[in-house]
């Protein structure tokens, strides 16, 4: 199926009990991004993590020619792949897949609905190759709209209320867990992930007046807070984390709707030699 006529399908929202489908231009970036750090993809192993609908696994088989594993916490809402869907509680449960089994791993719109996605970052570790990719997509809370949500309401943007009593884990109403670029990558690093990446699917053309506006400022208590938090009695700004915390002020962290994450496993796995200095770390 091309991504054009996922889009039409998209425009009927046709959902089965509240599943939402992944906007198709996530989708095209994540293909983009396999196409760039997998040049030589066809013939290696591929897992999807939280496969939904298994359109991704449809679309990475058909242009790449990968050998698919997929897990999710069922398999009611598999339409578009024949991959079988290994049931899993990413919760509670390891993966159900033995140590370097893969040489991509993909996890879309997924880490949002889990308790605990450092966890799932140190499963993902586990089961990727030496020199293996892995892809993570999810909202980003950093952008203005969210933040001027949380400011005027307390809640993120794809993050509300969430019922005590009934929590379903297929859409919005299952988001639990927002986090922002800067943790996740620190979680990533702190892993033995080398070579991240960070990327947007789209601008929100309703954050650009807001932009305009606080552009400047954001900038200014950026740079102050920056310099605060390096002070002696504080000191949490270091040369591993500061670009991760300077991210947080930049154009594309401030209008992106979702945050596009790519890092690389070492070849030679090297947990001990974290943190080389650049905050991001090189393989």
């Amino acid at each position: 199926m091309s991504l054009q006529k996922y889009r039409g399908l998209r425009l009927k929202r046709p959902t089965r009990r509240g599943f939402v489908p992944t906007p198709p231009l996530i989708y095209e970036i994540v293909l983009e991004r396999i196409g760039k750090l997998l040049p030589k993809a066809e013939g290696q192993t591929h897992l999807d993590i939280g496969a939904g609908n298994g359109l991704l696994l449809r679309l990475v088989q058909e242009r790449f020619g990968l050998e698919q594993c997929a897990c999710d916490y069922t398999d009611e809402f598999i339409k578009y792949s024949a991959v079988s869907i290994d049931r899993v509680n990413l919760d509670e449960q390891r993966l159900p897949y033995s140590d370097s089994r893969f040489d991509l791993v993909t996890c879309v719109e997924t880490i949002e609905h889990l308790e605990n996605f450092r966890a799932l970052l140190r499963e993902i570790y586990r089961v990727l190759k030496p020199a293996g990719v892995v892809i993570i997509t999810t909202p980003n809370i950093l952008n203005l709209r969210s933040r001027l949500r949380f400011l005027t309401f307390g809640f993120h943007s794809m993050f509300g209320p969430l019922r005590v009593q009934r929590q379903e884990n297929f859409d919005t109403r299952g988001h639990i867990s927002p986090t922002s670029w800067f943790y996740l990558g620190h979680a990533l690093l702190q892993t033995g992930f080398c070579d991240l990446d960070v990327t947007v699917d789209r601008f929100q053309r309703r954050s650009f007046l807001s932009l305009a506006i606080l552009y400047l400022p954001i900038r200014l208590m950026s740079a102050l807070n920056l310099g605060l938090e390096r002070r002696s009695n504080i000191a949490s700004i270091d040369s591993d984390n500061e670009s991760l915390a300077r991210d947080a002020a930049r154009t594309p962290l401030l209008l992106g709707r979702t945050l596009i994450i790519s890092a690389r496993k070492p070849a030679v796995s090297s947990r001990a030699s974290r943190g080389s200095g650049d905050g991001v770390k090189n393989c």
